[in-house]
């Protein structure tokens, strides 16, 4: 029987990290990042939503959505993170129950993981049968996300703190994965949940 396992982290835990990884060992990712960036292409109707809300300022000249401009509005406004989220997460969870029940066609025995910054907090983790948290110390979270470049010291340390705390996270988990930066520990520890995760689908 296929199991659906939701992964989340904050900002900078390394979840991307661990989804790979996932992925490497013979599970089936859906990224909801990926999902919403396709949600939101020029003329799509959740593009259409957004722009209807939010204005024309938030978008690049080539009519893409400019998620910089857009996050540093939500991250600054509670109101307004919540009128996106009620435009894509509906659309989101839809696509997800669509990728999910075509890769357990294929395949009935699939270990399927929804990589989902927000699983807990939108209310998703009710749908999957296990939520993995990859839980990594604040000091990682920061290096991690300034590694990749998009944002600025002090806007990481503001989605931080707008974010759902970790600690809060690990209520929810079924299984934690630590990451204090160590790549090999960090693999091992996957390798674990996964064999884990195998063996209750027997």
């Amino acid at each position: 029987m296929a199991l659906l396992i939701g992964l989340t982290g904050g900002i900078g835990s390394g979840k991307t990290t661990v989804a790979g990884m996932l992925q490497e060992l013979g599970g089936y990712v859906i990224d909801a990042d990926l999902l919403c960036r396709e949600l939101v292409r020029p003329d799509e109707p959740a593009w259409r939503e957004i722009v209807g809300h939010f204005g024309d300022s938030i978008l690049n000249s080539d009519r893409t959505l400019n998620r910089a401009r857009l996050g540093d509005v939500v991250f600054r406004d509670p109101a307004e993170k919540q009128v996106l989220e009620s435009i894509l997460h509906p659309r989101v969870f839809e696509e997800e129950e669509r990728r999910f029940a075509g890769i357990v066609r294929n395949d009935p025995e699939a270990l399927v993981f929804i990589d989902a910054a927000l699983l807990i907090e939108s209310g998703n983790y009710r749908k999957v049968d296990k939520v993995i948290v990859v839980a990594g110390d604040r000091q990682t979270q920061l290096e991690n996300s300034l590694k990749k470049g998009f944002l600025r010291r002090e806007e990481i340390e503001r989605r931080i703190e707008n974010q759902m705390k970790v600690e809060d996270k690990l209520a929810y988990a079924d299984f934690i994965i630590r990451n204090d930066g160590d790549l090999q520990l960090l693999k091992q520890n996957v390798r674990r949940v996964f064999e884990d995760l195998k063996a209750l689908n027997k």
